[in-house]
């Protein structure tokens, strides 16, 4: 994230794609009091030690997230932080890990200066394509774009 930041900050990039870690790879976060690996205890079966595991592995990363969105914010660009000159999408491609699923993904959208409604929470259903959210944060951006993957229409921000 700091170099993510840092990168955006000097303007070496504007667009970046980042992956904190290949969940499937069965990290595990001993220093969360993690010792199992991650997709290990994403397959919880609703126990609730794997579900606290879970849950401290989250939170973690959504910590990680919030200094990123912080260190932005603190950052003064023409009069605006950098967060309000940027979109920050963060997600997940698996809604629930013990069962496989791929829908109700649990995604963020941060930042932004008013290109999209703040605070609110969108049920889109199982049939919207996950392509629709980023036509349209292509297109609030500037890209000029009519399609994007298996888009149907891009989702008002």
């Amino acid at each position: 994230y700091e170099l993510l930041a840092m990168a955006i900050a000097t303007d070496r990039t504007r667009v970046a794609s980042f992956m904190l870690g290949n969940a499937g790879s069965n990290r595990s976060y001993p220093f969360l009091d993690v010792p199992q690996g991650h997709h290990e205890v994403s397959h919880h079966g609703k126990q609730p030690e794997k579900l606290e595991a879970v849950r401290r592995i989250n939170r973690f990363h959504l910590e990680a997230l919030a200094r990123f969105l912080t260190r932005l914010e603190q950052r003064r660009e023409e009069g605006q932080s950098l967060l309000a000159r940027t979109l920050v999408l963060y997600g997940s491609g698996i809604g629930d890990g013990d069962r496989h699923n791929h829908d109700n993904l649990p995604v963020l959208l941060c930042g932004g200066d008013r290109r999209a409604t703040a605070g609110q929470h969108v049920d889109l259903g199982r049939e919207t394509p996950m392509a629709n959210l980023h036509l349209a944060i292509a297109r609030t951006m500037g890209a000029g774009i009519e399609t994007f993957a298996d888009s149907t229409a891009p989702l008002a921000l």
